[in-house]
């Protein structure tokens, strides 16, 4: 279970409430912390990492959204689910832009609460401390396979779309092997122009001392030679990176004493390969001798788990200095760049939380904040962020959407976990124009 294992920080004062949803929560597998009072929820809060906390509005001595605030203006806090007997948007939306991660109405059914604990906690960056390259399913498995080969000799192959972070899982191999004190030698194989090349790779030996130069394979030394865009070598070339491979030896230009390579060569490309075999632009020897072992590293939208992941991780990077006073994204960001299709990848992604951090006029990133390119096209995801029916038209089409894709497609149980019936269901997808195959 998505839960078991979780702490969650509980803040409710009514006792039939709170033993209800503390009951539900412990089925669950979660370790529950209960505070009936808001002055005990702060000192519980100060003291413990809860993985996400539920909070009544309505406390006795402080209100929740109060509460919220004050954590939030003395350090980082998990996500909260808020909950109110008030169904007034405009209180959603506020708690929302104060970047509160949700709400549940009172009376509410507990499959679906307990549905929005799991959305929430998945994407708390706080829970999956342990993550290097994502929290998604797909960037684990490739965490866990480079672990299982990093102090191979083999050479490895990765692919994938630009801005992936190919290079990122490849410096990751490297930091985890038994090569970490050896050189990492990057080498942008599109960036040196093709006369050059060669010589940039394998050194060259000439008169003079001017005329002597150490290779990028030399260099490397018993560390990792880095190919990025491997598919842009010359024909030529491949042959020779091809006996590299093969020998493990080469070279200087110009000069004929044989030199050992004691690295390992790891390559990448965002080109299809065997297309380019067919097309006579890459050598099919060469291609089996480095896809020994090969990793595809998929685009970002296909991963819509490691999103709010890496905005966390970006914005950590980018929000030290005392003229950065941003507290977070919020829940409204973090939506409009769940709907995003990141064409750009996970550099994009980055390049936006930079801008955004930097620029925003608010305490919260809000929609606009990373997609001002989008206002004069009257985007979406712009809307969002525009009005208040906009608001919750965006919001309820992301939580139907989550809704079909955790009961696989199951209309009747969606309908369920959202507290609605099927026919209701029905009529807010015609509406939203969301469509696909659904039972």
């Amino acid at each position: 279970m998505l839960l078991e294992g979780r702490v969650v920080g509980l803040v409710e004062d009514d006792p039939v409430m709170g033993e209800s949803l503390v009951q539900s929560l412990s089925l669950e597998g979660c370790h529950v912390d209960w505070w009936k009072t808001g002055a005990e929820a702060m000192r519980g809060l100060r003291a413990t990492s809860p993985d996400l906390v539920v909070c009544d509005i309505k406390l006795p001595d402080i209100d929740g959204d109060d509460l919220f605030r004050q954590l939030a203006a003395t350090s980082s806090i998990p996500p909260f689910l808020f909950i109110t007997a008030y169904g007034d948007i405009d209180q959603a939306v506020a708690i929302m832009r104060a970047g509160g991660s949700d709400y549940v109405t009172k009376p509410f059914d507990t499959t679906g609460f307990i549905m929005r604990a799991r959305s929430l906690i998945q994407r708390n960056p706080v829970a999956r401390t342990d993550a290097v390259l994502g929290v998604s399913e797909a960037m684990r498995d490739i965490e866990a396979m480079l672990r299982r080969v990093c102090d191979r000799t083999t050479p490895l192959l990765i692919t994938g779309e630009t801005g992936v972070g190919k290079e990122v899982c490849a410096r990751f191999l490297h930091d985890i092997s038994q090569r970490s004190k050896e050189p990492f030698i990057g080498v942008n194989c599109a960036a040196i122009p093709a006369d050059v090349m060669e010589s940039e790779l394998f050194g060259h030996k000439g008169t003079g001392a001017a005329g002597f130069h150490r290779g990028f394979a030399e260099r490397a030394r018993g560390g990792i030679l880095f190919l990025d865009e491997v598919a842009e070598l010359p024909t030529h070339l491949q042959a020779k990176l091809l006996r590299l491979v093969e020998t493990r030896e080469f070279n200087r230009v110009g000069g004929e004493q044989l030199l050992q390579f004691h690295g390992r060569i790891v390559c990448s490309t965002n080109r299809d390969l065997t297309a380019a075999i067919r097309e006579g632009r890459f050598r099919e020897d060469l291609y089996y001798r480095i896809n020994v072992m090969g990793v595809e590293v998929p685009s970002l939208k296909n991963r819509p788990d490691d999103i709010p992941w890496l905005m966390d991780l970006f914005f950590e990077q980018f929000r030290h200095g005392d003229r950065v006073l941003v507290k977070g994204f919020s829940t409204l960001a973090q939506e409009a760049a769940l709907g995003y299709s990141w064409p750009g990848n996970v550099r994009q992604l980055k390049n936006r939380v930079e801008r955004a951090v930097t620029l925003a006029n608010g305490e919260w990133i809000m929609p606009i904040d990373l997609f001002p390119d989008l206002v004069e096209l009257e985007h979406p995801l712009i809307q969002a962020f525009a009005t208040l029916s906009q608001t919750r038209d965006f919001a309820e089409r992301r939580q139907i959407e989550r809704a079909i894709k955790e009961t696989n497609g199951h209309i009747i149980e969606a309908a369920k976990l959202l507290g609605i019936s099927r026919t209701t269901l029905w009529e807010k997808m015609r509406r939203l124009d969301l469509t696909g195959e659904f039972r």
